[in-house]
Order: structure tokens, then sequence, then C-alpha cells
């Protein structure tokens, strides 16, 4: 008798445990600090591409989503997907008829934080600053924690720190680049502490100047100023396509008699990068990965 009531107090502690172990609590590393989950989220809404581009790489498909997403590879994520807002303007009723576990936000919808947070648990993985690829990774590896699926993000990483590698490989000794905006006629330059920063530090490409003032839009310059600076590369992003405005085009705006005389033009080393890619989207893993690749084709083609 005493050995059946251990045999069953023995069960019953078993089940206790596992039943303690499955509602224990996911703490994970945000910008704002260490955020609590009580568990793993099963009904995500998202108002940011960036955590869209990482959490769908491990599979997790949201039940909110922005209006637009702008990058095109993951427009297979709308169907079925109920529509939250904009970027900057959440649509506040519909997160709360939603109730969904968990509200992801960054970027440009991480003003709205303190108004979301008060409707849904809500985390801002913001990735912006310094180190851009060490905080997608760190990012990855917490949305691991979060949807249980610590596994699958330390492969994406692995296969992510490879790629990084092939690309520095494929740059190394190819001349130095001056990465430029433009948005419609207008012109602005990025160094290695600017928002695109990342292709500098984290690819070891480098810079045809030094010092270029960090700003969100860049610094404003002028064709005589990549004439002069005169780089073996251009690498280039057009804001306008990136957010779907109409206006001229960076190829437009670039061809220039100034711009013309400059190294980069002559060798045919002018890059326009998948704008919505690296505009809107970086910071997220697939967003990276496929720039890396448009750099790697385009790096790997000079002597």
């Amino acid at each position: 008798m005493f050995k059946t009531r251990k045999a069953i107090g023995a069960v019953f502690l078993t089940i206790g445990l596992l039943a303690a172990q499955s509602v224990a609590a996911i703490e994970i590393k945000t910008p704002r600090g260490t955020a609590t989950i009580e568990q793993v989220p099963k009904r995500v809404a998202v108002l940011d591409v960036v955590a869209i581009d990482t959490i769908d790489s491990l599979g997790i498909k949201p039940v909110g989503l922005p209006e637009k997403l702008f990058v095109n590879y993951l427009d297979h994520l709308m169907p079925n997907t109920q529509t939250i807002g904009s970027l900057f303007k959440p649509d506040f009723e519909a997160i709360n008829a939603m109730q969904p576990d968990l509200m992801i936000i960054g970027g440009r919808s991480s003003k709205q934080y303190d108004a979301i947070k008060k409707i849904a648990p809500t985390i801002d993985m913001t990735i912006w600053g310094k180190d851009i690829v060490g905080q997608a990774k760190a990012r990855l590896s917490a949305y691991g924690a979060l949807f249980n699926k610590e596994a699958k993000a330390q492969e994406i990483a692995k296969i992510f720190d490879e790629k990084i590698a092939k690309t520095k490989a494929a740059i190394k000794g190819k001349g130095k680049a001056l990465i430029v905006m433009t948005n419609g006629p207008k012109i602005s330059a990025y160094g290695a502490t600017g928002r695109f920063g990342w292709l500098h530090e984290a690819l070891e490409i480098p810079e045809a100047i030094e010092n270029v003032e960090e700003q969100t839009h860049g610094e404003a310059i002028s064709f005589e100023f990549i004439r002069d600076v005169n780089p073996d590369w251009l690498i280039v992003i057009d804001r306008t396509a990136a957010i779907g405005q109409k206006g001229a085009s960076a190829k437009q705006t670039l061809d220039n008699a100034l711009v013309q005389q400059t190294k980069a033009w002559s060798k045919n080393q002018v890059v326009y990068l998948n704008a919505a890619n690296i505009y809107i989207a970086s910071g997220g893993i697939q967003s990276m990965t496929k720039t890396m690749d448009e750099l790697m084709t385009a790096f790997s083609k000079a002597n």
C-alpha cells in the first residue's frame, strides 16, 4: 500500500514538474531590456519588416501584419493575415480586436510602444546603430528562444556567418566604395557609421572617403563630390524605388557627366542594390543575405 501511494505521488510530482516546465516564462533580451514572455506565443502580430523577415526564416507566420511590407520575398505571408495598420500608424482597434499573444514592433513603429503595450504584450526589437550584424544575430537568437526554435536559429546563424565570410573574400582587394542613396534628384552619402555601415564594418569594404556625417538619411552631396572622391565602386540605394514612389530612378539621377568621370563608372562598377531589401528590411537575416548575394555577384566579376 505504501509503495502504491509512493508511486502515485511520484507520478503526480512528475506531472507537476512537466506542467511547470510547459508554462515556464521565457526571458529574451531586447533594446529596452530583458522581456519576460509567459509562454511560447501562438498568435503573433508584427509591425516591423525586419522582425517579420527574421521570424519568417524560422518558419513563424504572424496573424497580423502591416498593410504593406515593401519587400516581395515576404509576400507569401500576406494571404489569410489580418492588416493591423502601417509601419508608422498602427490600427489600434484592429489590434485590440485581434488580442494577439504578443506584439512585436521595431524601427519605424517603435514610437508606438507605450500605446500598443496597453492593448497586448509587446516587445520592441529595433535594430539600429552600430554592429547591425551583431544585433541581427542577437535578434535571431532571441526569436529562437521565444518560439522554441533554438536549433533552427543556430543553423541559420551558421549559414549567415558562412555567407559573410564568402562575401568578404569576394570583396577583398577589389577597391574602395562609396555608398550613396538617391531620392529622386537628391543624393546623399553614407559611411561606416551610417545606417548602411555594416557593408563597411562587417563585409570590410574599404571606404572611398572617411568621416561622412552620420545622418538618418545620409550626408547631402553633389555630383562634384562623387567625382572628387572618385570611388572604385559606387554602391547605390534608390529610396524612391524602395518606398514605391514615383520619381527619377537612381540610374537616371547618376547618369551624369561628372559621375561618368569616376573609376566606378568607367569600370562598370556601379552596383544598384535591391533598395527595398536594404532600406526597409536591413537587419533582417534574409534581407542581409540577399544584399550580400548581390555584392558577391558584383565584386566577383571584378579583377
